[in-house]
This record gives structure tokens, C-alpha cells and sequence, in this order.
């Protein structure tokens, strides 16, 4: 097969692709990510510390390792809800933008929030499981990783009341905006 000279090949462009050029769109600007994800973070800190204040929990024996595990929560998930969002979003009409971006914003802030409370869980709990890559220990991490899940559903999520349900709307807010 002949090499065609340089002049005549086909010069593919990144975003000709539907699929490809949504994607790229989606993704967020490095000054997004740098300035929204502490921000982030530090709202989801200021949330769980300012509702355990209003429980008369603030002066718990934990709460450096609880506002370290929201603020790392909400620095992980603000670029991947905004990438998410921003993917749901594109094209749409105003109240489909204000969905996507608050589904997405509650989903990944809860959901990497729990997953770090689920892995520190693990870890601790994992002393006493079974030698690791035994049916045992498959299921002993299963069900240790379920029941973290389900702990910070139960006593986690309300730690995000008020502020963060606040910032939540302030947030999606100031996304949606026209494209």
C-alpha cells in the first residue's frame, strides 16, 4: 500500500466526534478546578463542623479526622460532579441544566465522601478479616464497605445540613448559566 504524501491526508479533528467533542467540552477549566475545588471543600468542612456545633458535638475526640474527610470529599468530587454535570447539561434547556448540575453535586460530593469513610473503614476493620483474596475476605470487605456506606448515610448526610444545602444551591446557581 502506497504512503499518501503528507498534502493529502485526512487531518482528524478531535471533536468531530459527537460523543468525543461533549466530552471535551465537559471537561473543567484548570482554573475551575483549582479555585472550586477548595472552595468546595471548604464549604463541605465549614457544613459538617458548623452542624456537629450546632449539636453540641464540636468538641468531639474526632473532629480534625471528620472535617479532614469532608474537606477531601469535596475537593475529590467538585471536577468529577462538574464533569458529570456539564456532560448531562450541554444543550439543555435552563431547569434540565439546574438538575443536572444539583443530582450531580449531591451525588458525587455524598458518594466520594462516603467512599473515603468506606475505605478508611475497610482499613481499620480489616485486621480482623480473613487472608486477603479468600472467598471470606471477599465478603468480609463487601459487607464491611456496605455497612460504611450505610453508617455514613445514616449519621453522615445531615452533617451537610444547613450550610451545605445552602451552598448546594448557591452552587448549582452560579453553574447554570447560559452556554
Amino acid at each position: 500500500m502506497k504512503k499518501q504524501p503528507a498534502s493529502r491526508r485526512r487531518v482528524v479533528d478531535p471533536t468531530s466526534s459527537p460523543r468525543r467533542g461533549r466530552l471535551l467540552r465537559a471537561i473543567p477549566s484548570w482554573r475551575e478546578t483549582l479555585l472550586g475545588g477548595p472552595a468546595w471543600a471548604l464549604t463541605m468542612a465549614s457544613s459538617a463542623w458548623y452542624a456537629l456545633w450546632l449539636r453540641e458535638h464540636d468538641a468531639t475526640f474526632h473532629l480534625e479526622s471528620i472535617l479532614l474527610l469532608f474537606a477531601s470529599g469535596g475537593l475529590i468530587a467538585w471536577p468529577l460532579s462538574l464533569f458529570a454535570g456539564r456532560c448531562m447539561a450541554q444543550d439543555r434547556a435552563v431547569e434540565t441544566r439546574f438538575a443536572a448540575y444539583l443530582l450531580c453535586l449531591i451525588a458525587g460530593t455524598v458518594g466520594v465522601t462516603a467512599l473515603l469513610f468506606a475505605l478508611d473503614y475497610r482499613i481499620f476493620y480489616s485486621q480482623w478479616h480473613a487472608a486477603t483474596g479468600s472467598r471470606i475476605w471477599f465478603y468480609q470487605a463487601l459487607f464491611t464497605s456496605l455497612s460504611a456506606y450505610y453508617q455514613f448515610l445514616v449519621l453522615g448526610v445531615r452533617l451537610y445540613l444547613p450550610i451545605g444545602a445552602v451552598a448546594l444551591l448557591l452552587a448549582t446557581l452560579g453553574l447554570v448559566r447560559p452556554q
